[in-house]
């Protein structure tokens, strides 16, 4: 399971040095990661929670030109991305460019996947939810958890 945050620095070819938390789950699932742009920000699962995926993707009945364009760029868009003997995954140059990332990098882990986001990108984000805290917009869904 993927948990926690971390920043970090892409070097100048692209690659992220995956910090041991994250790359003991993706040794574990076969040594990478298929990565893919939703949003903001770059989507990263080990191979089988890829599988699973694709999996529910294919099983959907829906033909609208929404869905068409969601799976032709979040399916269509993603890449392998394997770790080098320096514990590095290379992020391609398309990727990058549709994630907006330069140099400073956030990653999160949200247990079954884990985001790659620009560090200005996620300061926006982490704004937004306080924001939304704040003004009772999630409060109301995480009453719901017991929390």
């Amino acid at each position: 399971m993927f948990r926690g945050n971390s920043f970090h620095s892409l070097d100048p070819k692209g690659r992220l040095v995956i910090p041991s938390r994250f790359r003991d789950v993706i040794n574990a699932a076969g040594g990478g990661v298929m990565m893919t742009v939703l949003g903001q920000g770059l989507y990263a699962y080990t191979f089988d929670e890829w599988n699973k995926i694709e999996a529910k993707v294919l099983s959907m009945a829906e033909t609208s030109e929404s869905m068409r364009r969601f799976r032709l760029f979040f399916i269509g868009g993603a890449h392998r991305c394997l770790c080098d003997k320096q514990s590095r995954i290379l992020i391609p140059p398309v990727l990058r460019e549709d994630a907006g990332l330069d140099k400073e990098v956030v990653l999160s882990g949200l247990l079954n996947h884990f985001e790659i986001w620009s560090r200005e990108n996620w300061e926006a984000e982490k704004l937004r939810m306080r924001e939304d805290m704040q003004n009772g917009t999630v409060s109301a869904e995480i009453a719901k958890l017991g929390l």
